[in-house]
């Protein structure tokens, strides 16, 4: 009698998913030993990575950068598969555009240096809640140290972040603020602003809807690689195509999308149920498929669906260490918003005034003044940023969160495109130069992400909120059954769990996807005494 091979079953064709495919396909002697299959909702690979053009640049909608190009294992593939340089403009080529131009609501061109002092103890700040060392000395900074030193509980980022702008207002509050020539802005109101516009680029680094909702303590947990922070000049869809380049025709199945999976408990009897098989999978077209073994890659914000008791993804449903952590964990949505620049805005130069757009840093009345102006759209206000994704190009790039990023989503095109030609309307009445008879900006075309609303992924990357910790992230990365020793347990290893939001100090990255995938095959070739763990 021929035994059967062990079947593994992966559930999503992001990176985490594919990595892992990977790993278990080319490593010596597995080919032979697994029957492997990853299975994909969608009609796509790449999951929360997906390379595309806009207006004839390249352009990421999700996954942008390399954060860190030290030690990062998708900056070695990106150089291994000459993805680094490329003849076609791409999105952030340059990097970060230096040099931002400031702009308060009304039309007011900002000093940089008053700019700065802001920004400054902004960055102190999150230094300091990440356990970074700050060198500089000062008041102001030995005051920031003495609090983060002091910091504990349930203190959420955003609450620190206030705290420390409340002891810079107390430090400061004798010197005076030269704000002439900035309306009906006040030095302290204007300070606040700035700071506000930090505020809403670290919600898009982070995810979280709002900084309060970010846990203090588990900042100093995560990890960056060293080194600059770049983007992939071929797309980042070339080190997923890089990953998949080995895998036979037939192992990756598009439009299976998972709506049930059944597992076993720990009784020998119930494994017989399936002939054989402890796990089974449900499709979405009726169909089913058996598996000893199924990683599953599937988003934070899919497993949170999936724990509600409407849904039941998993069946039984998951212990209640994995459904807590889950719960627990923080999930927010990132979208990018691309705009394309109208012809009759191309270079020109009138009176020497050149109107080309700036990489533009946008600051905002707060919710509770009067000076609002009246048609600038609430879902853009949160939004920190409007500039060209490389010096020259039409097409510009903004970046929104949370709920903002969700009221996005909804919008039709028009309805973008008016609310952000009235919102530079209002900032840049001086510096494009309106009195020299240049148009104001006007825009052709845009181009959103809806990460929030697409169900395959209901949402862009995790955090650890208030209330969870570090350890429910790998709380989450458990395998279920979890103890391969026990004699009681006849099949082990039944569901594994990869992706970003497992991963302890790389979450919401893609290398910490890339690790989990790892970590979960070789969790599997270890269990099966595989050469080349």
């Amino acid at each position: 009698m021929v035994s059967k091979k062990p079947r593994i079953v992966i559930i999503g064709a992001g990176m985490a998913g594919l990595t892992a495919a990977n790993k278990l396909y080319t490593t010596t002697s597995s080919k032979e030993l697994f029957e492997l299959s990853v299975v994909e909702g969608g009609t796509r690979i790449g999951g929360r990575i997906n390379s595309s053009e806009f207006c004839g640049d390249r352009i990421e909608l999700g996954a942008t950068w390399i954060h860190g190009i030290g030690g990062s294992p998708i900056h070695k593939i990106a150089q291994e598969i000459n993805s680094l340089k490329s003849e076609q403009p791409w999105e952030c080529m340059e990097g970060i555009l230096e040099d931002p131009l400031t702009v308060a609501e009304g039309g007011y061109e900002l000093n940089p240096s008053f700019v700065e002092s802001i920004s400054s103890l902004f960055t102190n700040l999150m230094d300091l809640a990440q356990g970074k060392v700050i060198d500089e000395d000062g008041e102001i900074v030995v005051r920031l140290k003495q609090a983060a030193a002091v910091t504990a509980g349930n203190l959420s980022v955003g609450s620190f972040l206030r705290q420390g702008l409340d002891a810079y207002w107390r430090i400061t509050k004798d010197e005076k603020l030269d704000v002439n020539g900035v309306g009906n802005w006040s030095g302290k109101s204007l300070q606040e602003a700035i700071f506000a516009m930090h505020e809403n680029t670290q919600r898009t680094f982070t995810s979280a809807c709002n900084l309060h909702t970010l846990d203090y303590n588990a900042e100093s947990e995560y990890e960056m690689f060293p080194g600059e922070e770049i983007t992939i000049a071929k797309g980042y869809l070339s080190v997923i195509q890089s990953l998949t380049s080995v895998l036979p025709a037939g192992l990756i199945q598009l439009g299976r999308k998972v709506v049930k999976i059944e597992w076993q408990t720990e009784t020998k009897k119930n494994v017989e149920i399936n002939n054989g098989w402890p796990v089974k999978l449900h499709f979405s077209d009726g169909s089913t498929m058996y598996a000893d073994h199924v990683i599953v890659t599937v988003s934070l914000g899919v497993l949170k669906q999936g724990i509600r008791q409407d849904y039941g993804l998993f069946s039984p449903s998951l212990p209640s260490f994995k459904t807590g952590a889950i719960s627990r964990l923080g999930y927010g949505v990132v979208d990018k918003m691309f705009l394309q620049l109208s012809s009759s805005n191309d270079d020109q130069e009138i009176n020497g005034c050149n109107p080309k757009f700036p990489s533009l840093q946008m600051v905002f009345h707060q919710s509770d003044s009067n000076f609002r102006h009246p048609k600038i759209p609430w879902w853009i206000r949160r939004t920190s940023s409007l500039s060209p994704i490389y010096s020259n190009s039409r097409v510009l790039l903004s970046w929104l969160a949370g709920k903002e990023a969700l009221h996005l989503e909804s919008l039709n095109d028009e309805e973008i495109l008016n609310g952000v030609s009235t919102t530079v309307s209002n900032l840049l009445p001086h510096n494009l130069c309106n009195s020299a008879g240049v148009p104001q900006p006007k825009f052709d075309k845009v181009l959103r992400t809806k990460w929030g609303t697409d169900p395959l992924f209901l949402g862009s990357y995790s955090y650890v909120a208030v209330g969870s910790s570090c350890d429910d992230l790998d709380s989450l990365a458990e395998p279920l059954p979890n103890d391969s020793s026990s004699s009681s347990l006849s099949s082990p290893l039944q569901i594994l769990f990869a992706g970003e939001a497992t991963h302890r100090t790389h979450y919401s990255t893609t290398h910490g996807a890339y690790f989990s995938g790892l970590r979960e095959a070789n969790r599997l070739l270890k269990h099966y005494n595989c050469v080349g763990v």
